[in-house]
């Protein structure tokens, strides 16, 4: 069995948020992969389901960002699961808007929903870092994550989300690798063979060809008189 928790904030108010990329991740898999309806339990939203024939739970906290790890602790223990079997979906401020990381154990970085988890069940559980980029300084950094995907975002979003659900079964195997392979083929889908593709509508227009060349004549050519006859007149 696999625990997979996505990190965000409850409420309508904070639903298109930057911080609430987790949310927005565990709800793909779940509408994708059809799993059972979502339940209130261990202060959480939780479901059931299969990717790849393991057994899957999603868990999004209810307790807002800083308390996320009560959620995780007591679902943990309720499943009698070890941190090894718990993957954490986050938005990662250090990776560019688009990229996905996979990371095992290791420290919380500042993060605050991770820095509560920490404190419950300790570091050792795995994490899917999604990048939503920086905005610049440091003291910018809360009203960012606390403010809405802008709509200039949403192609790659929802290709990320697309290629999580796609890598989702992989991710509960265990392939991490091909997890992220399956990310990447969504958000930069790779060139056909010929490096570019064949024009159409879509490509602009087509340069425009030159004009064709008048065909010149020469005066000769438009004379009629004969040879005998022009030479005559040359001496007029």
């Amino acid at each position: 069995m696999q625990l997979f928790v996505g990190l965000g904030n409850p409420g309508a108010k904070y639903a298109a948020n930057r911080h609430n990329i987790g949310f927005m991740a565990l709800d793909r898999i779940a509408s994708d992969h059809g799993f059972g309806p979502w339940k209130s339990k261990f202060q959480a939203e939780l479901t059931e389901g299969t990717l790849g024939g393991e057994k899957v739970l999603l868990l999004k906290p209810m307790t807002f960002m800083n308390l996320s790890g009560q959620s995780v602790g007591e679902a943990m223990r309720f499943y009698k699961l070890t941190p090894a079997q718990i993957t954490v979906f986050h938005d990662e401020l250090d990776l560019a808007p688009a990229k996905c990381r996979l990371k095992q154990g290791g420290g919380h970085a500042g993060h605050n929903g991770l820095r509560s988890i920490h404190q419950h069940i300790g570091e050792r559980y795995a994490r899917v870092r999604l990048g939503i980029g920086h905005p610049g300084h440091k003291d910018r950094v809360a009203a960012y994550v606390l403010s809405d995907f802008a709509k200039a975002e949403q192609d790659w979003l929802d290709d990320m989300m697309r290629g999580i659900s796609d890598g989702a079964a992989a991710l509960a195997a265990g392939d991490g690798p091909r997890f992220l392979n399956a990310v990447a083929l969504r958000v930069n889908p790779p060139r056909s063979s010929g490096g570019t593709a064949a024009p159409d509508a879509r490509s602009g227009p087509r340069p425009a060809q030159a004009p064709a060349r008048k065909q010149e004549t020469s005066p000769e050519a438009s004379d009629t008189r004969s040879p005998l006859e022009r030479l005559k007149d040359k001496f007029k």
